[in-house]
């Protein structure tokens, strides 16, 4: 088992996206497309949040090693501008940007620095979550306001940043957005309500995502990373052995894997992170 503003305008309208062609020519297009996306997909520019410890640290170190420029969102500046400090000072390319992806008036500071700061985004990840309150509790003593926090967090926060970015990839043809999902998402576990709801819902906005934006050039994931050795973790779960658990840099390994295979893999999968490769 395992973080809009409302005075800015959406960078496309639904309508103005691409749609798929439908003609012989237009169709010929497409597959030549294809053909140019079944190379792996390298990331020049990237955002993860929740990038300051666990699997967001290691997504970002495992990118910028890769050659991604890479932007770091969590709330706690100091960890954060830590691990932007270790790439930078192992000669990758990382900023960070100390901002709560679960208030709405700073997704459009987020995308835009971001933008500013590295380009066109073509690689969002979605790592940034919130357990609630622990020890995790009952529905019944879960308290709405906690509710609404962890969905706030854990699902129209990556709603709001993807309606952000994934325009203006689907204008330019490329992009992945991988969302972070969990166990619980798809198993009913005791005082994981909370939680498990709310990465039930992130699988289903993954997938309509890739079903509204098929044939953009835009490709849409949920992975389930497993059990991972984090501090959400030992938060969620104290009593559990830090030696069975998965180290998060295996993991992110895995997930990167997946993001090179952007082309190859459908959009709207959602996969376990155990059973997908390491990158080489």
């Amino acid at each position: 088992m395992n973080n809009e503003s409302t005075g800015s305008e959406t960078l496309i309208q639904a309508g103005d996206i691409p749609a798929a062609p439908r003609d012989v020519h237009a169709a010929r297009d497409v597959h030549a497309a294809r053909d140019v996306h079944a190379a792996p997909f390298a990331p020049r520019a990237a955002l993860v949040t929740g990038a300051s410890r666990g699997l967001g640290a290691a997504l970002a170190k495992e990118l910028a090693r890769r050659g991604a420029q890479v932007v770091l969102v969590a709330r706690e500046r100091a960890p954060l501008e830590a691990v932007a400090a270790e790439i930078n000072a192992q000669g990758g390319v990382a900023h960070a940007l100390a901002a709560d992806i679960g208030d709405k008036g700073q997704t459009y500071a987020i995308a835009g620095a971001a933008a500013a700061l590295v380009g066109p985004i073509d690689l969002l990840v979605h790592n940034a979550s919130t357990l609630g309150r622990t020890p995790l509790p009952i529905l019944l003593d879960t308290e709405c306001e906690d509710l609404g926090r962890v969905l706030e967090v854990n699902v129209v926060g990556p709603f709001r940043l993807t309606k952000v970015i994934a325009g203006a990839m689907a204008l330019r043809r490329r992009g992945v957005v991988v969302h972070i999902s969990s166990d619980a998402a798809v198993n009913a576990y005791p005082r994981w309500g909370a939680y498990g709801l709310s990465k039930a819902a992130l699988d289903h906005l993954s997938r309509t995502w890739a079903a509204e934006l098929e044939g953009t050039g835009v490709s849409f994931y949920s992975v389930d990373p497993g059990e991972m050795n984090t501090r959400m973790h030992a938060e969620a779960i104290p009593e559990a052995d830090p030696s069975a658990l998965a180290d998060p840099a295996d993991v992110a390994r895995r997930i990167v894997a997946l993001v090179a295979r952007a082309g190859e893999v459908p959009s709207g999968a959602r996969v376990e992170a155990s059973r997908l490769p390491e990158a080489p």
